[in-house]
């Protein structure tokens, strides 16, 4: 079924005002480890905003496909898992394992509704290849790569993996660089020192996004 964009950005619009104020909550929640912890005005409509940004690029990438949900759901588990990590210097299971599990299985749905089978493919190898470099490096240097960072990555590699390899490079390199960039900034600034844990999770997902955002629309198959 055909539908226009207008018609995609107001339906994400929607849901994210809906759905925002929620993953607020639940981020504020796994933050402080207390059910009963509320986030501030403030960080909800932050939060809020985001989430209506990365659904909306989310509808224009895909369209409404099944694979749009692996997108959708991404966006916001990246939200949440990237205010928690500010927050906590953690990126909770909670949080990635289930996104990891939806990803996988919109993408397996796409694949036998619209014979996407090869981007499926790529997405399962590009996934278990960032994940496993993205080990490799963690074993090596623990305090530059966190376990949660690799798992993250490994969901981040299946996303861009099924739209196309040369997406999957350029958002773990915006990745890399963008966390860099923050790292040299914040020692400049002398707000963090050299031995100071940074969270990576934000910068890798904001590497994945500008990808994906220069991608323009997915590769389908």
């Amino acid at each position: 079924m055909e539908v226009t964009r207008p018609v995609l950005l107001g339906a994400a619009l929607v849901c994210a005002v809906a759905v925002g104020p929620w993953l607020a909550v639940v981020a504020a929640r796994l933050a402080a480890r207390d059910d009963a912890a509320r986030p501030t005005a403030a960080r909800t409509v932050v939060v809020t905003a985001v989430f209506a940004a990365l659904l909306a690029g989310a509808a224009l990438l895909t369209g409404l496909r099944p694979a749009g949900a692996a997108f959708a759901w991404a966006a916001g588990a990246a939200v949440v898992l990237g205010a928690v990590d500010l927050a906590t210097h953690r990126l909770p299971d909670r949080v990635t394992y289930p996104a990891a599990v939806v990803v996988a299985t919109a993408l397996l749905v796409d694949a036998a509704v619209h014979d996407t089978w090869p981007a499926l493919l790529r997405a399962v190898l590009a996934g278990a290849a960032a994940f496993g470099v993205a080990a490799l490096a963690a074993a090596i240097s623990p305090a530059g790569l966190g376990f949660g960072d690799v798992k993250l990555l490994g969901v981040l590699g299946l996303l861009l993996g099924w739209v196309g390899w040369g997406v999957l490079l350029a958002g773990v390199l915006l990745g890399l660089l963008t966390g860099a960039l923050v790292s040299v900034g914040l020692l400049v600034t002398r707000r963090v020192g050299w031995r100071s844990a940074i969270p990576f999770g934000p910068p890798l997902i904001a590497g994945a996004v500008f990808a994906l955002a220069l991608t323009g629309s997915a590769a389908l198959g």
